[in-house]
């Protein structure tokens, strides 16, 4: 209820009991017999909870302010009509109160129910099917998003940038999507091509040739032509739009060289331009074999490239084709275990391109190259037989694997048994024998000790605990083995504590007590602390080092004498 004091006149608390009980007597006599009025207006029965409460308005009558007056007013149930009136009650001066005729009228109004109207809601609410929950979820997210956008809608936005951020993120198409996976690939393709046209053509290169040769500018040092800046610009000016990335500031001072006259040598400016086109050339063609289209290379993708190249070499013209499978593994290998350290299964184009592998492997199109070079080129057709030569002859059974005591022949067959167990232990084996492949990561690790990723193939195989570095009990563990074939071989064992004070301090490591792999790589003494540890022969060439220098020595005086 609410109660409205008027300002001028004053009442004291009998007045306002007075009027509460004025207040009870009306809903008394509205209600009927027998019946308690509801606790609230949810336990009313039916649908509908339109219940108003009752206002009650207490204001002075006289105008001198000592009569007092109290309005009650309402709302009735479902299906009566509102009063228009409001029953009033007047308090007599001697703060006693009466019921007023229209109080009276209000309570007989609040008699008259609909109960017939309120049933049917009631059953018609019972009938209504109910929603499923994901019905309801719907509605609620759907006033969630409703809500959330007038909230969002009503803040002040600064800064609006953000809507014009381009995409950057493609994503790419599933191998059940034919349909985008033939249309990527076609887009590839033409993007690839337009790129190719846009590079320098033999005629072109001839063309710019020239042109140097014909703006040289003298004196010539030796045979070699030279040119100076301002005939560099005019010789970019005439040989065509291909070649204006060339003539710029940028690679003219590059290539100067101490010249008085501060000029650059025209061949090796040529040089230079050659190199760039068969760098995108080369970077064109490889991508043609990236199928994800992300700037790498998976290893069917490099194997597909090499065996399509072979045809191109002539320094493999050689090989049968019942070879081409073994040569092309032989090849790919050298490629993963140098550029794929972390064995992800693939490696970026620019890698392939800025290592020497490729140029190795593209030197077979000499078909003069030296003897020497095949041999000491690994993707040589003499070097990938002698390696597949070499497997085959450890290969005692015959069944296309390597045990472990087939592979302890290998070289000079002075592997200790130890670093051998933690070659099959770390490395993958099938049914505890070794395939080509494994053996091939295995070779290339021996070979090129001083190389980081062969580093990195040997230590792990070095770090018994896996704790990312080699302690006191790591090094005894590996040259205990070296001892004991030391015995074997008659010779007298060399104390471990003067090989450890000796491996430290040529890897000099931060930490006195632990070698890590940088610590390796960083002393350039990897090579010869893993022949100590792994390899009885190893270790015989380090400690007779000097002797072998001194005959080394002899042997060279002798050949000057005569």
């Amino acid at each position: 209820m609410g109660l409205a004091r008027s300002a001028r006149g004053g009442h004291g608390p009998r007045a306002l009991r007075g009027a509460v009980r004025g207040v009870r007597a009306a809903a008394a006599t509205a209600r009927p017999a027998g019946r308690q009025p509801p606790a609230s207006p949810e336990a009313l029965p039916g649908p509908r909870r339109d219940w108003q409460p009752i206002a009650v308005h207490w204001a002075p009558v006289g105008a001198d302010g000592g009569c007092s007056a109290i309005s009650v007013e309402g709302t009735a149930l479902p299906g009566q009509e509102r009063q228009a009136g409001a029953s009033r009650m007047r308090a007599a001066p001697a703060g006693g109160w009466r019921r007023s005729r229209a109080a009276g009228g209000a309570g007989r109004a609040l008699r008259v129910m609909d109960w017939k109207r309120s049933l049917r809601g009631r059953l018609a609410a019972r009938r209504a099917p109910k929603k499923s929950e994901e019905e309801l979820k719907g509605e609620e997210m759907e006033l969630f998003t409703k809500y959330y956008m007038e909230w969002k809608g009503g803040r002040k936005i600064g800064n609006t940038s953000y809507t014009n951020i381009p995409r950057f993120y493609y994503r790419l198409p599933a191998e059940d999507e034919v349909l985008l996976q033939k249309l990527r690939e076609e887009s590839r393709a033409v993007f690839l091509q337009r790129k190719s046209r846009e590079l320098l053509d033999n005629e072109e290169l001839q063309n710019l040739w020239f042109l140097l040769d014909k703006h040289q500018t003298s004196p010539m040092i030796g045979e070699e032509a030279m040119i100076n800046y301002e005939n560099f610009l005019k010789v970019g000016e005439k040989a065509g739009p291909k070649c204006k990335q060339f003539f710029t500031a940028k690679i003219f001072a590059k290539l100067l060289h101490n010249d008085p006259y501060g000029r650059i040598s025209i061949m090796q400016f040529f040089n230079y331009v050659m190199r760039k086109v068969w760098l995108h050339q080369t970077r064109i063609g490889l991508s043609l074999y990236d199928v994800a289209g992300q700037g790498y290379l998976r290893e069917s993708d490099l194997e597909n490239y090499i065996l399509e190249l072979i045809p191109t070499l002539p320094q493999l013209d050689g090989l049968e084709k019942s070879f081409y499978s073994f040569y092309v593994c032989t090849a790919v290998r050298k490629f993963f275990f140098f550029l794929d350290p972390l064995r992800t299964g693939k490696i970026k184009i620019q890698d392939i391109l800025a290592c020497s592998f490729l140029d190795d492997l593209l030197e077979l199109r000499d078909e003069e190259l030296s003897k020497e070079s095949q041999e000491t080129n690994w993707f040589s057709a003499p070097s990938a037989l002698r390696v597949y030569g070499q497997y085959l002859n450890l290969d005692k059974d015959h069944n296309g694997m390597l045990s472990k005591e087939e592979l302890s022949r290998y070289g000079t067959g002075t592997l200790t048994n130890i670093f051998l167990d933690r070659v099959f232990q770390e490395c993958l084996t099938y049914d505890g024998e070794m395939d080509y492949k494994t053996y091939l990561d295995f070779v290339l690790a021996l070979e090129n000790r001083k190389e980081p990723a062969a580093l990195q193939y040997i230590f792990k195989l070095l770090d018994i605990e896996n704790k990312g570095y080699l302690n006191v009990f790591s090094l005894n563990y590996f040259f205990r083995a070296i001892q004991e074939q030391m015995k074997i071989h008659g010779q007298e064992p060399v104390s471990f504590q003067d090989v450890k004070d000796e491996i430290f301090d040529m890897v000099k490591p931060k930490d006195p007590y632990k070698i890590s792999l940088q610590d390796l790589i960083n002393s350039s003494q990897g090579d010869t602390v893993t022949s100590i540890l792994i390899d009885l022969n190893g270790f015989w060439t380090y400690e007779n080092r000097e002797v072998l220098v001194a005959s080394d020595n002899d042997s060279a005086a002798d050949v000057d004498d005569t």
